[in-house]
């Protein structure tokens, strides 16, 4: 009961930053302009936008699959059903669910625990915002920014800081002085011991320089096809954007991501993009409608692939197939 009253708690308080959000940018623009600015959107370039987010989620799906092969083989289609269906998760429930919901599905469908699946999240999502963070301090330095982008990245930068430095100290904690003291006393409790090396059985995948290596390079790969596309959307509608500007839209708005909001990151990642293309010098319509573009088209991607993953992911069900082999049987004389 306490539990479904904090989820929806948080739930309530994400909306409510999401509305916030909205309204602060609805303040500053002019709707008809934005609307505008839209219809002058190029198809030929929304498509290689497209083509390039599509290289982004290929590229994190082969990441995640990566990490995954040091504890399971799984084939690369099955590995982005299962994460596709966790960004579906992202655009319906807040505080980042999705990675609960596809550690759960990999987990129960390929005979992996959902713990230690989990741990496999852990380090990617850690990867990702290390270099996610790389890209934007380095577009800051290029762009010389200041103010509250480049403080917000700062802040960024540190916390991705602590985020690895946690990552090392758990992949050593069994080394540090009174792990033993630790242990003894977590074994009191026997589900807690088991779930922390379960958990730990994942985030040990960090652990192997090769796999840490792919991880590091297919998250650069994904990150500069998102930067490519976000230059596309730009050219879509009349911006020429350098890559320097194209990197910090593309990072400033993800991170915004990491901030609670509603379903979908509604609200928040249109007020990032149009707080960074005030530094820029853009239009806040202007800015507004490049947020749209960018927004939009990644929600449907993630959206329409993840019902796909879901409909696969129940096809291969071992429940399904026995209920289906179990009618057949009856129905034989």
């Amino acid at each position: 009961m306490n539990g479904g009253r904090g989820r929806f708690a948080r739930g309530a308080v994400g909306i409510g930053i999401s509305v916030v959000a909205l309204a602060l940018v609805l303040r500053g623009v002019d709707v008809s302009r934005t609307a505008a600015v839209l219809a002058t959107a190029v198809p030929g370039w929304l498509a290689l936008m497209v083509a390039f987010q599509l290289a982004d989620v290929s590229a994190r799906g082969l990441r995640w699959q990566r990490l995954l092969a040091p504890i399971r083989r799984v084939a690369l289609a099955r590995t982005f059903d299962y994460l596709l269906v966790g960004y579906l998760a992202n655009n319906i429930l807040p505080a980042r669910l999705g990675e609960l919901v596809r550690s759960h599905y990999l987990g129960d469908r390929e005979g992996v625990s959902r713990t230690t699946t989990l741990g496999t999240v852990v380090v990617e999502r850690t990867v990702d915002t290390a270099v996610l963070v790389a890209i934007a301090s380095l577009a800051i330095l290029v762009l010389q920014v200041r103010g509250a982008v480049a403080s917000a990245v700062l802040v960024g930068l540190a916390l991705s800081g602590l985020l690895v430095v946690g990552l090392g100290v758990a992949l050593v904690a069994h080394r540090l002085p009174g792990a033993g003291q630790v242990v003894a006393l977590a074994g009191r409790w026997p589900r807690v011991h088991d779930l922390a090396g379960r958990l730990r059985g994942g985030l040990a995948v960090a652990g192997r320089p090769r796999t840490l290596g792919q991880a590091i390079g297919l998250s650069l790969l994904a990150w500069s096809a998102t930067v490519v596309a976000t230059a596309a959307a730009g050219q879509a509608i009349g911006l020429q954007l350098t890559t320097a500007q194209a990197a910090l839209f593309a990072s400033g708005t993800a991170l915004s991501t990491a901030i609670p909001s509603g379903p979908g990151y509604l609200g928040t990642f249109e007020l990032a993009g149009v707080g960074i293309g005030a530094v820029l010098g853009l239009p806040a319509e202007t800015s507004f409608a490049l947020a749209l573009i960018v927004h939009v088209s990644v929600l449907v991607i993630t959206s329409v692939g993840g019902a796909i993953g879901f409909v696969r992911i129940w096809r291969r069900s071992p429940a399904r197939r026995a209920g289906h082999l179990g009618r057949l049987l009856e129905r034989r004389p």
